[in-house]
């Protein structure tokens, strides 16, 4: 996150709230809480304390508060839209008190920020935003507490979030990155991985605001059980443009769960980026046999289902291999069915056979910095010292992939990352040192738009709509 600029001296007349009032009069009842903004209460609290993962901690809390519709679509916006915007939240915050942010007790900070959001990127009316949060932190901590939130709620609400950004970031003009960084709502050091990965600054505002808006949902059409056109007709949704298999929800469809093909096993939910990077896997032409295919890092399975439907299409068979166990599980589940072999091992050993296979997906761990739209929280966990390990792993890896793979055949080397150090810093080293050919991924992902010089691939939400997927297709040498 930039630096912000000094404060200025003007701000409006009035106390400047060091801490909650040393008396205040308890209600005459108890207050009444809405159970919307109490649900996106409580997943802020479970991701601060317990280190949970929004996406999969919120439909246990909507299921538990029997939230549905109107009620669990509000919950998941304020829930994720507030983790999504925290680093900027927090900056206005921390101008509106005369606290560190660090002395403010957890739980009151989740409600000014949850409060905060509600004035500043939604349309709930100030008064709304103010007194539900105030009602909220007086259930849990009191008439003093809530008397605090109060007022530097009201605060934050005296200026919109264009003024705010404007009194508290450096001019675009001065600093392009670090204005960007705050606007948007993400730490400076991915808006800079973000402009080095673009080339330049001018499309950075744009990917970053597609980065922090709330995604589509996209679904896989399983290959041989529904189509496309099928899966839009039975969930209301409209045909991926670029993926044959792909549907696209509009945001707050509702719980995707609950439509009969995905409980039916013919869909998954999965990005339309992850479906391409795929099935370009499978569409580069081979000399010779092209039976046996490898997802070599297949946790948790919606690549080798789609590899897996392909492949029984094709009489070829698929082994998936996953480090750990209760993932696989999650692949054995993914693939149930199909001609897929799972197994639990290190990909960079993997010793399957003694034949080698003909096509291997290396889908990488990585930074997860091409899906943040998707992990509302995870912007703000992840740390630029995370990455040279991770480029580390990538490397052997993808080392380990061109062993597995026959003399003339394929690896598509994949990450949900544009960092260049897991990008093209990861291949251009390891296929000059084991001699692979570099192949031009570019007609493999046809009538997808502007995909660059080549020969590697990188989508982009503001781009593509997907996620920011990275794609380089490597040949063994025979």
């Amino acid at each position: 996150m930039t630096e912000p600029r000094r404060p200025r001296r003007d701000r409006p007349a009035g106390p400047r709230n060091a801490g909650p009032p040393r008396r205040g009069r308890e209600p005459s009842g108890p207050p009444a809480v809405d159970p919307a903004r109490q649900a996106a209460y409580e997943l802020l609290t479970a991701v601060r304390e317990r280190d949970a993962y929004a996406n999969l901690a919120l439909p246990g809390i909507l299921r538990r508060m029997r939230l549905r519709d109107r009620d669990a679509a509000l919950a998941t916006e304020l829930g994720y839209g507030t983790l999504r915007a925290q680093g900027l939240l927090d900056t206005i915050i921390g101008h509106c008190t005369d606290r560190a942010l660090d002395h403010v007790e957890h739980a009151l900070l989740d409600a000014l920020r949850l409060g905060a959001y509600q004035l500043l990127r939604t349309r709930i009316p100030p008064h709304a935003a103010v007194d539900t949060t105030v009602e909220l932190v007086r259930a849990d901590a009191g008439s003093r507490s809530a008397g605090f939130v109060n007022a530097i709620l009201r605060r934050v609400g005296e200026r919109d979030e264009a003024a705010w950004v404007a009194e508290l970031a450096r001019p675009a003009a001065e600093d392009p990155i670090g204005h960007a960084a705050l606007a948007h709502a993400h730490p400076r050091w991915i808006a800079q991985a973000f402009a080095d990965a673009l080339g330049d600054t001018d499309e950075l505002a744009a990917a970053l605001a597609a980065d922090d808006a709330r995604p589509a949902v996209h679904l896989l059409a399983r290959p041989g059980e529904i189509t496309a056109e099928e899966l839009a007709l039975a969930t209301g949704g409209t045909p991926a443009p670029y993926s044959p298999y792909g549907v696209h929800l509009e945001a707050g469809s509702g719980d995707v769960g609950e439509f009969d093909a995905l409980t039916q096993g013919l869909a998954v939910v999965q990005d339309e980026g992850s479906q391409l990077v795929a099935l370009a896997l499978t569409r580069v032409p081979l000399d010779g046999p092209d039976a046996r295919w490898l997802d070599l890092c297949a946790g948790p399975g919606g690549k080798s289902a789609l590899l897996g439907g392909l492949a029984a299409m094709d009489d070829a068979t698929v082994d998936a291999v996953e480090l750990q166990e209760h993932r696989a599980e999650l692949v054995r589940r993914a693939v149930d069915g199909l001609p897929v072999s799972v197994h639990v091992a290190d990909g960079r050993a993997a010793p399957l056979s003694d034949a080698a296979v003909d096509r291997v997906l290396l889908d990488a761990p990585c930074t997860g910095l091409g899906a943040l739209r998707r992990r509302p929280e995870a912007r703000w966990r992840r740390r630029p010292e995370d990455v040279p390990g991770l480029a580390r792993l990538q490397r052997e890896l993808l080392a380990a992939a061109l062993r597995h793979v026959r003399p003339g055949g394929v690896v598509a080397y994949v990450t949900c990352s544009p960092h260049l150090s897991e990008t093209v810093g990861v291949v251009g080293g390891v296929a000059r040192r084991a001699g692979a050919e570099l192949l031009d991924a570019r007609p493999h992902l046809p009538g997808v738009p502007d995909l660059g010089d080549g020969p590697t691939v990188q989508l982009w939400p503001h781009r593509h709509g997907t996620d920011a997927m990275f794609l380089a297709l490597l040949r063994r040498p025979s």
